[in-house]
């Protein structure tokens, strides 16, 4: 059955194929004669099937179905190039886990509409990082778009771009034609927006019972507070985590939009889909989820409720607790050139560390957790902090059990030798930025192109979608798409 897939996909003139035989790695290409005439067919392997770009390009590709292997041991733009034309739905025919290994990505095969552009930071985050796993996301833009912008938003990376006039009913169709092979809808819209559109959940799952359909929004799809606007200092405000943060006696100090748009919100966002998926892969039926920031926000905050619980925490103040830069030994630190430096020494053995490199006298620090004397310790210890600059306590503290490291922009992030040992930033059309995490062993997440300009993509994606040239410029000159 697999075959035969791959034969009427091959004979469509998306790939060439050859299961005649074996052959080992190095012996040259021969044309493998099959459905797609001329095509140079490279295979080896157990068992043996290949995949070669059509047309006779010289040298040939060879690649097994299990280890992804080029003619050169590595992948180069022959290996995009022939993947590009493979469309997700031949993906799913062969069997995920042979297919993820052949793209690199967890998640290949899968293929998410994303409508998050220009809207919220976690939607777009979320499908950032499903796409590094390997996910086909399909970005859908819309006509006005700020396409320049979009080229240089770090979250638009692996993504495709397609543009839909969803206030025209066939552009519409069009999306809803789209989802019947989608595995997820990411919906950034505030609740009932989308069943408005004609686009809600019931309407897209009568299309595709197996589709995910995941809504991401601030405040959730119920509640007093459903329809209202917000940004993440909103969300995180009652929860408690705001509240939580900043200097005693002054006003909280927001923690950029890390805590509701990103932690929890992106990173809620592909957990749940990700379970969703697996889901559904066992029950074939797809679900909604109410992916709420305030929601996340809250999960962020689990262990403060049990030092709460425990008498280990004192929720009514800041900066009177260990974490909250209360205790002297957990806090950041002015060098004497005016960098900073962080130092997170909880544990006894850590704390004994600090006090022998920082040479501070036992009878100023050694009663570690007397909070009654963290006020007294931290003025001391900021003394001592201002003897050096932040280099000189890296060269002496730095790589040691102090828990101890430089506080930095993240300008100046990339460089910094622990991150570049592990490539933890890349480049990508010219713009640095975060790798992919985590790191699989055996399906590595990678970045296959930078942000793709708006409406960059609506050709391909629709006609890989089974979308007939006619009807692509038709809705064209409707104004459906562009």
């Amino acid at each position: 059955q697999r075959l035969a897939e791959m034969n009427g996909l091959a004979r469509a003139g998306c790939i060439g194929f050859s299961v005649q035989g074996y052959r080992n790695q190095g012996v040259p290409a021969t044309d493998g004669g099959g459905p797609n005439p001329g095509a140079h067919l490279g295979y080896y392997g157990n068992p043996p099937i290949c995949f070669a770009i059509p047309g006779g390009e010289e040298p040939p590709v060879v690649l097994d179905a299990a280890t992804c292997i080029l003619a050169d041991n590595q992948r180069g733009p022959e290996f995009e190039a022939l993947f590009s034309m493979i469309p997700a739905a031949f993906f799913k025919s062969i069997g995920y886990g042979a297919v993820a290994t052949l793209m690199g990505g967890a998640l290949t095969g899968f293929t998410l509409s994303d409508e998050s552009w220009n809207r919220w930071p976690a939607a777009r985050m979320g499908g950032m990082v499903l796409a590094d796993m390997g996910a086909e996301v399909i970005r859908i833009d819309r006509a006005s778009g700020a396409s320049h912008l979009m080229m240089k938003d770090v979250s638009a990376r692996g993504k495709k771009s397609v543009v839909l006039n969803l206030k025209q009913p066939a552009g519409i169709e069009t999306l809803l034609r789209m989802i019947e092979n989608a595995d997820v809808l990411i919906d950034p819209y505030r609740p009932g927006v989308c069943e408005k559109l004609g686009i809600g959940p019931e309407v897209c799952q009568q299309r595709n019972p197996k589709l995910v359909f995941a809504r991401m929004t601030g405040w959730g799809q119920d509640g007093p507070l459903a329809q209202a606007a917000g940004h993440d200092i909103n969300y995180i405000s009652i929860t408690g985590a705001l509240f939580a943060m900043g200097h005693k006696d002054e006003k909280p100090v927001p923690p950029l939009n890390l805590v509701g748009d990103m932690g929890g919100g992106g990173m809620l966002l592909v957990n749940g889909v990700l379970a969703a998926l697996l889901e559904a892969a066992n029950s074939g039926k797809g679900q909604v989820i109410d992916v709420a920031m305030v929601d996340g926000a809250a999960q962020l905050m689990w262990m403060f409720h049990g030092f709460q619980a425990m008498g280990l925490w004192d929720a009514s103040q800041r900066e009177v607790n260990m974490l909250d830069g209360g205790s002297h030994y957990y806090g950041t630190y002015e060098c004497a050139d005016g960098q900073y430096v962080s130092i997170g020494s909880i544990e006894p053995q850590f704390y004994a560390l600090l006090m022998e490199l920082a040479e501070l006298p036992e009878e100023d620090f050694g009663d570690q957790n007397n909070a009654a004397r963290w006020p007294e310790m931290k003025l001391k210890l900021e003394a001592v902090f201002k003897r050096k600059t932040q280099a000189q306590w890296c060269e002496l503290m730095e790589g040691t059990d102090v828990c101890f490291a430089p506080v930095l922009s993240f300008m100046d992030a990339p460089a910094h030798p622990a991150n570049v040992a592990r490539g933890t930033y890349i480049e990508v059309d010219g713009i640095t930025q975060p790798a992919p995490a985590p790191r699989f062993s055996r399906t590595p997440s990678s970045v296959r192109h930078g942000g793709h300009d708006s409406g960059q993509d609506t050709d391909a994606v629709l006609a890989a979608m089974g979308f007939a040239e006619k009807e692509i410029e038709e809705l064209k000159r409707s104004g459906a798409i562009a």
